[in-house]
């Protein structure tokens, strides 16, 4: 399972490779990476299936909801039953007179998006191109004008691979520097930051299950003490990146 963290790809050719060796099913997350592509191939469609969210955060959002896509029939045709209560024909079928009954055949859950949902998603996709832009537009700037402004700040991905989204703007901070006293600065500044994402192996569901196995993580830790994620949507101003980069560089050289 792979992760186009923040829309940026992944080296698909080379997981792939590794997957054949192996003989293992490949799943991406591109909850990040709509629009995106690597090799002119879009992302999520490189692997057995790709997962995307739709969440209200996310750079095409139908508030909440997701998506799979995969061009495996015989995948699909699972996906679809276990979609719907694993039940083998739907509401819709039995009103259309398609099927008076139905069975049962797996335990699956509700995950069907309703047709509001779908509507206002089908409307959404045609933002994304001028959005995705605008973005790129954005992560320049905050480059150009952190490398001046804040050069201990470093954005990551700077050689880029493929064609991001652009979906969040994660930062590095120096080390050693105390991630939560910026956060707290760039708030009483009037800024919001966020965090993406707490090493998973921290968690209280899984830490226990970590801390007996012999392998420790520690570019994880390490990145996740250091990681602030800072202000990107496609209609923020050149202005207001400004703003963003004079408030991290005062948060960062607050004693």
């Amino acid at each position: 399972m792979v992760v186009h963290y923040a829309g940026y790809p992944c080296d698909m050719p080379a997981i792939l490779e590794i997957a054949r060796a192996h003989k293992l099913g490949v799943i991406e997350d591109a909850a990040h990476a709509v629009g995106a592509s690597l090799n002119g191939k879009a992302l999520g469609a490189w692997g057995d299936a790709g997962c995307f969210s739709f969440f209200g955060n996310k750079n095409l959002t139908t508030a909440e909801g997701g998506m799979l896509v995969t061009d495996d029939p015989e995948l699909a045709e699972k996906v679809r039953v276990l979609r719907s209560h694993g039940m083998t024909t739907l509401t819709w079928d039995r009103f259309k007179g398609h099927a008076s009954t139905y069975d049962v055949v797996a335990q699956g859950y509700n995950y069907r998006m309703d047709e509001l949902r779908s509507a206002l998603g089908r409307e959404q996709l045609k933002r994304i191109p001028s959005g995705n832009a605008r973005r790129a537009e954005l992560v320049r700037l905050y480059r150009e004008m952190l490398a001046r402004e804040a050069p201990s700040i470093r954005i990551p991905f700077q050689e880029e691979r493929g064609q991001s989204s652009y979906h969040i703007l994660p930062a590095l901070l120096p080390a050693g520097a105390d991630k939560h006293a910026f956060m707290e600065r760039m708030k009483a500044q009037g800024i919001q930051t966020s965090w993406h994402y707490p090493p998973v192996h921290r968690f209280s569901i899984y830490k226990d299950a970590y801390a007996s196995r012999p392998n420790p993580l520690p570019v994880s830790d390490e990145v996740a003490e250091r990681e602030v994620t800072l202000p990107l949507y496609p209609t923020m101003s050149e202005e207001q990146v400004g703003w963003v980069v004079q408030a991290a560089k005062t948060a960062l050289c607050a004693p």
